[in-house]
């Protein structure tokens, strides 16, 4: 599964019951959850879902590798805030899938270091490296959409 390749972590959960009237918990006792379908669904609420924690997840996993690629270039990002949006899409085959938008605010980076740091973390981020291809993944930073001003600069760069 690591292609060889030690695991420097190991994240480990149990779950009865699914999404509907479940419970979970990691293995340490540091998360525990009770697993509701929400209401939008036609659940009575009242727990977290499997998308809220997805959320959560790629949100911090984001920012950190966020904070990695700065570090990397020795730059400052000060306050770094992601706002993030897990979808649950039906496809036509009766299946489901997700749709990601990651909204990233640096306040005390000005663009275009903004859109090339969040560009940068998502390809180092694990969870935009396990999503690529499979999912869609909106990015945005500074309230810029990350691939329009990829594209806009490129075009300046071949004007100029």
């Amino acid at each position: 599964m690591t292609d060889g390749r030690p695991a420097i972590y190991t994240a480990e959960a149990h779950v009865t019951g699914g999404r509907a009237e479940g419970h979970g918990r990691t293995s340490d006792g540091a998360l525990e959850v009770d697993l509701r379908m929400p209401e939008e669904m036609g659940g009575t609420g009242g727990g977290t879902n499997p998308e809220q924690l997805f959320a959560v997840g790629y949100a911090a996993c984001f920012e950190s590798a966020l904070g990695a690629v700065a570090r990397r270039g020795r730059q400052e990002t000060g306050d770094v805030a992601v706002d993030s949006k897990v979808m649950l899409v039906p496809t036509q085959d009766r299946g489901f899938t997700l749709t990601v938008v990651l909204a990233v605010t640096l306040p005390s980076v000005e663009d275009p270091e903004a859109v090339e740091l969040v560009r940068a973390a998502h390809q180092v981020c694990p969870y935009s490296n396990a999503t690529r291809g499979n999912i869609d993944v909106s990015l945005t930073a500074n309230g810029r959409d990350v691939e329009e001003v990829s594209e806009r600069a490129t075009e300046e760069q071949h004007a100029g």
